[in-house]
């Protein structure tokens, strides 16, 4: 009997451990991470220079909490409860703190971001830390969330711009007339985060450095990253086309 129930223990303890990651249980981690950012920031970047009603109409649809929301229900379907409790311990841990602390002291200091980038162009760094600087940014997926931020943002104003003359591109005409844009978008995010990276952490001792981005690295942060990634992208040309069909209204 006991030699029958182990594997039915077994089973039910996997079934237990695969259970989807709730919007709920979610949404804090995309404070944590970072990708809570994109949510608030679409919306404003895409009013810019646009009228009021086409403002509202933007406001409405990329509205930050109900964009975050549904990446959240889209994400928990491959983000299962045991990856969101070890995620959360590694964001929100005192190390992780730490690191989120001095990012956000560089907002209070702008002036001397923009200094520290004069700096750098003249003596480009090197060495040790620079790559740990390219390993964080990689392992936290920065350049990548900044640049699909910048390129979605930018296909879609293409189409609002299209749209006001009456014109229109489906997805795949819209892709492929801006794809040559998303490598110099890239680059030009990668350069503003390498930038930022070095200014912010610029106290904070390689060692700690690593570990930072060795948090980044374990596969449920990785995970967390790579599944919203892929998500993002469907959520921005999902309103793109509520864009297309409201082209004949005011």
């Amino acid at each position: 009997m006991r030699l029958f129930l182990l594997p039915l223990l077994l089973l039910a303890t996997a079934t237990a451990r695969a259970e989807p990651a709730s919007a709920k249980t979610l949404l804090p981690l995309f404070e944590l991470a970072g990708i809570h950012l994109l949510c608030e920031q679409s919306a404003p970047l895409l009013q810019r220079g646009q009228g009021d009603a086409e403002q509202k109409r933007l406001a409405q649809l990329f509205a930050g909490e109900a964009f975050c929301l549904d990446l959240a229900e889209r994400v928990g379907s491959r983000f299962d409860v045991t990856q969101a409790e070890q995620a959360h311990e590694r964001l929100d841990s005192p190390l992780a703190q730490r690191f989120t602390a001095a990012e956000r002291a560089v907002g209070e200091q702008p002036d001397g971001l923009a200094e520290y980038r004069e700096r750098l162009q003249a003596q480009p760094p090197r060495g040790a830390r620079h790559d740990l600087v390219k390993r964080l940014d990689a392992a936290a997926r920065t350049t990548e969330l900044a640049s699909l931020l910048r390129y979605e943002v930018g296909k879609t104003q293409a189409l609002l711009a299209l749209r006001a003359r009456g014109e229109s591109l489906s997805e795949a005409e819209l892709q492929a007339q801006t794809q040559k844009q998303a490598e110099a978008i890239r680059q030009s995010s990668g350069q503003a985060v390498e930038t930022f990276m070095f200014y912010a952490y610029r106290q904070m001792p390689s060692d700690q450095l690593a570990e930072y981005a060795a948090l980044y690295e374990h596969p449920s942060v990785s995970q967390l990253l790579t599944v919203s990634l892929e998500v993002l992208p469907q959520l921005f040309a999902e309103r793109r086309e509520q864009l297309r069909k409201t082209a004949s209204q005011p």
